[in-house]
């Protein structure tokens, strides 16, 4: 955002002025400030330094952030559909599929982001949406993503995500039926072991809808609907019958922490703000799930396992040699959203023949990452540790993806992120730094199982 933009945006928040109504400023309303109050006692809870730069926005940011992602709550679908349904001559009586157009129009490939209700991390969903025409009109097409956005950016659950879906799209266009198919991807949980830690990819489960001509899902015009979803690669025979239960990993995996009860008391009132009833079935447990993932970045001191090892002593640079480690996995929370980042460490280093540490290395990479972070520091402290124990010359490349980059913002999926460390040789040897990237390229370092969720 450029500074006019920005400019223009706080004058717009300082005077609330919105089709003639004078609102209070978002950062002034009392949702907003009861969700900073509850997140200050969260990074207190973490042992954080709610003063400390870096730290000091992020109890705004997340109010942000979470108001954002739980705006369907308030907008309505009749206000994105009814201006946009169209006049249409279709077929005669009795020809075709239909009235109306008299055939199948298929939307695909729709990408949005919800909030999971069990644990309140986003999650990816990319809706396809079918549909059959009738009364002689159609509906603009990017109103399909807008209906499906009202009810995702809400807490919500795959299969009921669904169903709001469908049953509003069968609601106010009236079609002769509407055929809905979501597939939803949700990241696994860390494990607090360094020797355990690995990223396994996402929970992944795909769920379906269907009204009117589409209620029987063994009718021809599903098997219709879903050939147009091979077509884009789709692998609908992972269609799951029936609603989805428990593909949460915070619902299935089980922790050991006792609970803060202060602390409880804030994610209810976060949820409270949010504009949703903490006593409802889905959300009853939702407080304490959250709270124990979050948790396991508490800023503890994580033993980082250094083994006696004083460093390495320095030889001719003709006797020393390229050592990699490449894909030393590692997870961490963004600081400034509250929101895991995952992926993994490259490092490079010249040493003489024989030395070989590589749990020292994962050691420092678990320390570093576990815990309320930036990936810019991250990378440059894991190198600096390493520096004096590999002779000063070393190399450390870390790749991730954000989940905050698909929850708020540019909202952009599958997008991934690199930083660079380098000390010693490699800060000004341009062909060690490429042989380095080389190896990090000839290995496909980072998983296409970890960077993008289909």
């Amino acid at each position: 955002m450029g500074a006019l933009d920005e400019g223009r945006l706080n004058l717009e928040l300082e005077t609330g002025i919105k089709n003639g109504c004078v609102e209070l400023a978002f950062e002034h309303q009392p949702e907003t400030l009861a969700i900073q109050d509850a997140v200050k006692l969260l990074l207190q809870g973490l042992h954080e330094d709610v003063n400390r730069e870096g730290i000091k926005k992020t109890p705004f940011r997340v109010a942000k952030a979470l108001r954002e992602g739980t705006r369907g709550y308030k907008l309505k679908v009749k206000e994105f559909v009814q201006s946009a349904l169209f006049p249409e001559a279709g077929l005669d009586d009795g020809v075709g599929q239909a009235g109306g157009v008299g055939g199948l129009v298929v939307v695909r490939d729709l990408d949005h982001y919800s909030y999971c209700e069990s644990c309140l991390l986003p999650f990816h969903v990319r809706c396809h949406i079918g549909y059959v025409p009738s009364e002689q009109r159609v509906l603009g097409l990017s109103k399909f993503s807008r209906v499906a956005d009202v009810f995702a950016k809400r807490l919500q659950e795959p299969q009921r995500l669904a169903d709001d879906i469908c049953s509003a799209l069968q609601h106010w266009v009236k079609p002769s039926g509407v055929a809905v198919v979501l597939q939803c991807s949700h990241i696994h949980f860390p494990c607090l072991e360094v020797e355990s830690l690995s990223h396994h990819g996402f929970v992944k489960v795909m769920v379906s809808s269907g009204s009117g001509v589409f209620e029987e899902e063994g009718s021809s015009l599903w098997g219709e609907f879903l050939s147009f979803l091979k077509f884009r690669g789709v692998k609908t025979q992972a269609l799951c019958g029936g609603s989805v239960k428990e593909w949460c990993p915070s619902v299935v995996k089980s922790f050991s922490e006792e609970e803060d009860t202060e602390m409880v008391s804030a994610v209810v009132s976060i949820l409270k703000s949010l504009g949703e009833d903490p006593s409802r079935e889905g959300l009853i447990a939702t407080p304490s799930r959250f709270l124990k993932w979050m948790m396991r970045f508490e800023n503890v001191n994580l033993e980082m396992k250094l083994n006696g090892v004083n460093g390495v002593k320095v030889k001719e640079k003709k006797e020393k040699k390229l050592h990699c480690e490449l894909n030393l996995p590692f997870w961490s929370m963004c600081e400034h959203h509250l929101l895991p980042f995952y992926g993994v460490v490259h490092i490079g280093y010249y040493c003489n023949e024989g030395y070989n540490h590589k749990s020292l290395m994962k050691s420092i990479v678990h320390f570093y990452g576990f815990k309320l972070q930036v990936q810019e520091r991250m990378t440059r402290q894991i190198a600096e540790t390493l520096s004096p124990l590999v002779g000063g010359d070393v190399i450390v490349v870390a790749e991730a993806g954000h989940t905050c980059m698909i929850s708020r913002g540019i909202e952009k999926f599958g997008s991934s992120t690199a930083t660079i460390a380098v000390l010693g040789q490699f800060s000004n040897d341009c062909s060690a730094r490429a042989e380095f990237l080389d190896k990090i390229h000839t290995t496909a370092a980072l998983k296409e199982d970890a960077s993008s969720p289909f």
